[in-house]
């Protein structure tokens, strides 16, 4: 963070400093108080970061922004400090001019900025969001380490109700918006699609209304906002032949997928992707759209994609012996759910294929027949074996059983590991994916210990 005097903090919180003195970062916790730091006291569900704020400044911090007096301690008094933290990071963004990218979706947010970091970093400094810091609380963190050497950032947006990317987009202001698609997530607190769509749109609410948004072609609910809006709006996909940008000529090969990339009827370059899935050919796709949008030339974009790798528990390929595991742990909803299968059906194994799938969380109403339609799903994959493992995974189990498949469920982890475990033959091809809840990476672990173990030895 650049350096700012605490009454111009004071002065964008509609408060008055108790006096003047520069502040080089906004801090939240009382373990890390650097020379200079503004403590900040946010309230959560198990702690009030009040009770510190006198601990904070005898630590180090110059002042704090509390929501009322306390004794003893130089304070900024505010109404809401979770709203101040905002604010702050919507005043110190005005600050710097870079081409600023707010992206989010049901799913293929954390994919999607990732590429588009990768290529805008191919020409311009890039400021990124580092893992899943996309809330109220990281993402203003995130804004306040751009710095005027910054010339674009890339800015994730989650949400699980409405007004939340209200909120977000208004403190970031983006220049360009990206949508990756409508599915189910959060659909407990928002209703349906629609209300997904109403609550996605809310990027739009902190973008100037000629910036550009970008989203997939492929989307039911994103396709016709090229003809409802006002603003530019580019779209990317590919089985809409209408899409601004397509892929073609795709082939997946053994980690990796290639593909031509169609820009209004023209070849403009070719990707070599090192990960497999449609589902990353649109992200990519996506992240060519915002490099061309910044100026960036297309042989460029392909060059800066080719470099890519997962993160996280996203949909690792990790070999255990002679077994290849796909590890998708980080969530789930039916879009990632149905992602992953395609991959394990589209994979080549020298052994069998099994699908290891645990519960979709914050399904609400529509969970029962959510997960009935994972199974439905399952059944076409290519698994040889279906293990399922969680409550409401039993209606993935049921939908696939009544197709003919051969299925397992339970509730239980230690069974589901014992049951993997005795069923594996040298070569076989695992997917595991579920909800981070259910914690599914612990299974792959205990599953392959042995193999690992062996491998340690070795290594």
């Amino acid at each position: 963070m650049e350096m700012l005097r605490l009454t111009e903090i004071a002065a964008a919180l509609d408060s008055t400093a108790p006096f003047e003195a520069e502040i080089t970062e906004v801090c939240t916790d009382t373990r890390n108080m650097p020379e200079g730091c503004l403590f900040l006291a946010l309230r959560g569900a198990n702690f009030d970061g009040h009770n510190f704020a006198k601990r904070a400044v005898e630590n180090g911090a110059v002042a704090a922004v509390t929501e009322y007096e306390i004794e003893g301690c130089p304070c900024i008094v505010v109404p809401d400090t979770r709203r101040a933290l905002l604010s702050i990071a919507a005043y110190y963004r005005k600050k710097f001019t870079p081409v600023l990218v707010g992206v989010t979706g049901s799913v293929g947010k954390t994919t999607s900025k990732e590429m588009i970091a990768l290529v805008l970093s191919s020409q311009y400094e890039t400021l990124k969001t580092q893992g899943n810091l996309n809330n109220e609380i990281g993402l203003p963190k995130t804004l306040m380490e751009l710095k005027s050497s910054h010339e674009a950032a890339v800015i994730e947006m989650g949400m699980s109700d409405f007004g939340e990317i209200h909120r977000l987009s208004c403190t970031t202001q983006p220049t360009i918006g990206v949508i990756t698609n409508i599915g189910f997530s959060h659909i407990e607190n928002l209703g349906s699609q629609e209300g997904i769509l109403k609550a996605k749109l809310e990027i739009l609410d902190g973008m100037a209304e000629d910036s550009p948004l970008i989203v997939s072609g492929d989307d039911p609910f994103l396709a016709p906002l090229k003809n409802e809006l006002t603003r530019p709006v580019y779209t990317y996909g590919i089985e809409n032949e209408n899409a601004d940008v397509r892929a073609a000529a795709i082939e997946a090969g053994e980690g990796s997928t290639e593909f031509d990339v169609i820009d209004n009827g023209e070849k403009t370059c070719h990707v070599i992707l090192p990960c497999v899935g449609l589902h990353n050919v649109l992200d990519a796709l996506g992240a060519y759209c915002t490099g061309r949008l910044a100026g960036i030339a297309p042989e460029r974009i392909a060059e800066a994609l080719g470099s890519y790798k997962t993160v996280g528990f996203r949909q690792n390929i990790e070999q255990h012996g002679t077994y290849t595991v796909i590890a998708d742990c980080y969530n789930a909803s039916p879009d990632s759910m149905r992602a992953a299968l395609h991959v394990l059906k589209e994979m080549k194994s020298s052994g069998r294929k099994l699908a290891v799938l645990g519960d979709m969380l914050e399904l609400g109403h529509l969970s029962r027949k959510l997960h009935e339609m994972v199974g439905a799903m399952a059944l076409v994959s290519g698994a040889d074996h279906i293990f399922c493992y969680g409550e409401n995974a039993r209606y993935i189990a049921n939908a696939a059983a009544e197709g003919g498949a051969s299925v397992f469920h339970t509730e239980d982890k230690t069974e589901l590991c014992s049951a993997v475990r005795a069923y594996l033959r040298t070569g076989d091809l695992v997917l595991f994916k579920a909800s981070r809840g259910m914690h599914l990476e612990d299974c792959i672990k205990e599953i392959f210990r042995q193999e690992d173990e062996q491998n340690a030895v070795l290594d």
